[in-house]
């Protein structure tokens, strides 16, 4: 198997500068990155991926935090993130913290000795917590945003309010929305949005909770709804939905219309039931695509950037 040492004959530099081309290309004459890399090539040498990050002061391990591993919203995130960290040479490990309470400062701390940079999906913590744990380590924020910092959302905030205004073309007057975990940033957006589109619709709104995301919240939501005498329901969570449907049809009540994701309204036969589908993976792909480039940032770092991704709804 060659080794560097040989690259570095064949190309006539030494070991170190062939290191160097291959490595940090950046301090290197171009004329020699590409005489060390067609040597590498020549001979069918392939770097030592770890040894070239610990070369580049970089433990070539990024991290991902999520609040919680039962929440099914945060699978294909992980999934889309782990590919696009795979594809860069790096490694992604998971970590779970809510980031809700100042104690749990002291293990991000920890965490960051062995990472080069984070991804943090926090949707309940407060903005001082959250920007205390990404001054350890370049972090990008996923489906939160505050200000001065790095992001990437789905809007589904916008996408919920296109929800009322699709319930209200369809003659639907009384609308109940089911609000997600007390303090979430994304359950302020969607509410926020909500009641706009309500206003201009025209429609009487009811609005329930917080509740977790849980099938047993849906459940609980069920005497409320009724009572409410809502045609029609937003919940905040697919799992909620199911829960509040389940109950529902229990109680033999066939007149209220649940919006819910793509894959439940085809997979129970649904008929004129609206839905959303935030695609999970795209947005851990992106997150980790802004990642990367503030780990490749050597000069000056360019102005935090937001990304917000379209929700369509069907």
């Amino acid at each position: 198997m060659p080794t560097l040492a040989d690259v570095a004959v064949l190309a006539g530099v030494s070991k170190a500068t062939a290191s160097r081309a291959l490595g940090r290309p950046d301090l290197a004459a171009p004329e020699t990155v590409a005489r060390v890399r067609a040597a590498a090539e020549q001979l069918g040498f392939v770097p030592n991926r770890a040894a070239t990050q610990l070369a580049r002061g970089r433990t070539g391990v990024v991290a991902i935090v999520v609040p919680t591993l039962d929440n099914t919203f945060f699978t294909p995130i992980i999934g889309g993130a782990q590919a696009r960290a795979a594809g860069s040479g790096m490694q992604l490990t998971i970590a779970v913290h809510s980031l809700e309470h100042a104690a749990q400062l002291a293990a991000v701390e920890q965490l960051a000795h062995q990472v080069d940079g984070f991804l943090f999906a926090a949707p309940r913590g407060s903005d001082e917590i959250v920007r205390a744990a990404a001054s350890y380590k370049p972090t990008v924020l996923i489906d939160r945003e505050i200000d001065g910092m790095p992001s990437t959302v789905a809007d589904t905030a916008t996408a919920f309010g296109a929800l009322v205004g699709w319930f209200a073309e369809k003659g639907h007057e009384r609308i109940l929305y089911i609000g997600g975990p007390a303090g979430s940033w994304q359950d302020g957006q969607r509410q926020a949005a909500i009641r706009a589109a309500a206003s201009a619709n025209g429609v009487t709104l009811t609005m329930l909770g917080p509740y977790p995301s849980t099938f047993a919240s849906g459940v609980a939501t069920a005497e409320a709804v009724v009572a409410a005498r809502a045609t029609a329901v937003v919940p905040y969570a697919t799992s909620i939905g199911l829960g509040l449907m389940f109950a529902l049809m229990r109680r033999g009540v066939t007149d209220v219309v649940v919006s819910s994701e793509g894959m439940v309204v085809e997979s129970l036969g649904l008929h004129d039931v609206p839905s959303i589908d935030v695609d999970g993976e795209k947005l851990g792909e992106v997150a980790m695509d802004q990642l990367m480039t503030l780990l490749g940032e050597r000069r000056t770092p360019a102005p935090p950037t937001r990304h917000r991704l379209t929700v369509p709804i069907s």
